[in-house]
């Protein structure tokens, strides 16, 4: 797998997504980290989830890899090396009781395995990107589908922005933002991710 350093993640960044969770949508990138402890390569595995914690919920996402140190200017053609596909694991119950609360998302969102990720494949482009799709198959059918056309801030605004406030470096990676349809996990799903019709990742869910 690449070398990975910060993980960054986009919140509410389909609009569909942001509506049927009830949120508004954010009129500027609304971003969060996960640490690199959550992170989980996708092969094939039972990925181990908490289970005592409410529901928890899946997120499928487009993951973009930093290939060079940021430069004020740079294309996302020229910045972005690798691509792959992610699933951001959510304890929504957790979640609902800190957002209330005004506390960081943390509990949430970093727990151990929450990052799920697929083997890289080449980042042809931004057009070619634009021009496939990425879904989620559980148990054999499609819960999840979405296109980069779709999000509320592109990429290019999403690099920027992130560069501008936190840093973007070589290694650094970002889970774009996940499109309508999410939903629970049940222990013993069976999930498949796809780029198009070519096959990223499977793996298992299992609540512990």
């Amino acid at each position: 797998m690449e070398l990975i350093r910060n993980i960054y993640c986009v919140g509410r960044n389909y609009g569909l997504h942001a509506a049927e969770l009830g949120n508004d949508i954010p009129d500027e990138p609304m971003i969060f980290m996960k640490p690199t402890h959550a992170l989980t390569p996708i092969h094939g595995q039972t990925i181990t989830l908490p289970g005592d914690k409410g529901e928890v919920h899946f997120e499928t996402e487009l993951v973009v890899h930093i290939g060079h140190n940021y430069e004020a200017g740079m294309s996302i053609d020229s910045l972005i090396d690798t691509m792959a596909l992610g699933i951001d694991f959510t304890l929504r119950d957790v979640q609902s009781v800190i957002k209330k609360k005004g506390q960081p998302w943390l509990p949430a969102k970093g727990f151990l395995n929450s990052a799920a990720l697929t083997v890289f494949r080449p980042f042809k482009g931004y057009e070619e990107v634009r021009q496939t799709e990425f879904s989620l198959r559980i148990n054999g059918t499609e819960a999840q589908r979405g296109n980069v056309n779709d999000m509320i801030f592109n990429l290019q605004v999403i690099v920027d922005y992130i560069a501008e406030h936190y840093g973007l470096g070589k290694g650094d990676i970002i889970y774009t933002g996940t499109p309508a349809g999410v939903g629970a996990v049940s222990s013993g799903d069976k999930f498949e991710l796809l780029w198009g019709s070519e096959a990223m990742g499977e793996f298992t869910i299992g609540l512990t």
